[in-house]
C-alpha cells in the first residue's frame, strides 16, 4: 500500500509539474513576448517588399552560385563581390544549428584553414585595395564566430570591404563609409564589447543606395 501511494504520489507531481512547467510556462512566456516584444520574439526577422529576407540575428551568405558542385554534390559558389561579405562561417550560414570550430591554437588544420581564409580575403579585396597587407586583415574577416552564425564584422573589417563596394557599386568612397556608420551597433551599454556592423542591415541599405546591377 505504501508502494502504490507512493508511485501514486510521483506520478501526480509528475503530471502537474508537465503540465504548469512544460505546457503552461512555455505559453504564458510565448504568450507575453508576442504582445511586448512581437519582433524579437519571432526572431528579429528582416522583411522587404513583404518578403523575408533573413534575420538581424543570423547570418547571411551573399554568394553567386557558379553551376558547379563539388565531390558531395554540394553547389560551388563564390562571394558576390556587390556585397559585405560576413565573417566566415562554420556552419554555413545556418540558422537552425550553431556551433564553434573547436581548432585549437597548435591544430595543423587550424593554421590551413586561417591560411586559406587570409588567402581569399586578399584576393577579393586587394585588387580594390592597394595598401591592404596580411598584417592589416581584421581577425574576424578570417576566423569563425563562437555561434557560426554571428550577423556583424568588425568596422575594420568593413572598411577594407568598402573600397570594393565603392568600386564595383561606382559610388563614392565616402557614401559607403556613411552607411557602415550608420548600420554599426554600439558597445553594449555603451562600455561592454565592441562596435559591430550588421551586414545584412547594411547591405539591404546598400541596395536602396544604388541598386545591385
Amino acid at each position: 500500500m505504501k508502494l502504490a501511494r507512493e508511485l501514486t504520489t510521483a506520478t501526480i507531481a509528475i503530471v502537474v509539474l508537465t503540465v504548469i512547467l512544460g505546457i503552461g510556462y512555455p505559453l504564458v512566456m510565448t504568450g507575453i513576448s508576442q504582445v511586448a516584444f512581437p519582433s524579437k520574439a519571432d526572431g528579429s526577422q528582416v522583411e522587404v517588399g513583404g518578403k523575408v529576407v533573413g534575420s538581424r540575428l543570423i547570418a547571411k551568405a551573399f554568394v553567386i552560385d557558379t553551376g558547379k558542385k563539388d565531390s558531395d554534390g554540394n553547389p560551388i559558389t563564390r562571394p558576390d563581390p556587390r556585397y559585405f561579405q560576413p565573417r566566415p562561417s562554420q556552419t554555413g550560414y545556418s540558422g537552425t544549428s550553431t556551433f564553434f570550430s573547436n581548432r585549437g591554437p597548435n591544430s595543423a588544420v587550424a593554421r590551413f584553414f586561417y591560411r586559406d581564409q587570409l588567402n581569399a580575403y586578399l584576393a577579393l579585396e586587394g585588387r580594390y585595395d592597394r595598401g591592404l597587407t596580411k598584417a592589416k586583415v581584421p581577425v574576424d574577416a578570417v576566423t569563425t564566430s563562437a555561434s557560426g552564425v554571428d550577423p556583424q564584422i568588425s568596422q575594420a573589417n568593413a572598411r577594407i570591404q568598402a573600397h570594393r563596394i565603392a568600386s564595383v557599386r561606382r559610388l563614392p568612397l565616402g557614401r559607403v563609409d556613411a552607411l557602415v556608420d550608420d548600420n554599426t551597433d554600439g558597445r553594449f551599454l555603451g562600455v561592454f564589447g565592441e562596435p559591430g556592423v550588421n551586414v545584412l542591415e547594411l547591405n539591404l541599405a546598400l541596395d536602396k543606395e544604388a541598386p545591385a546591377r
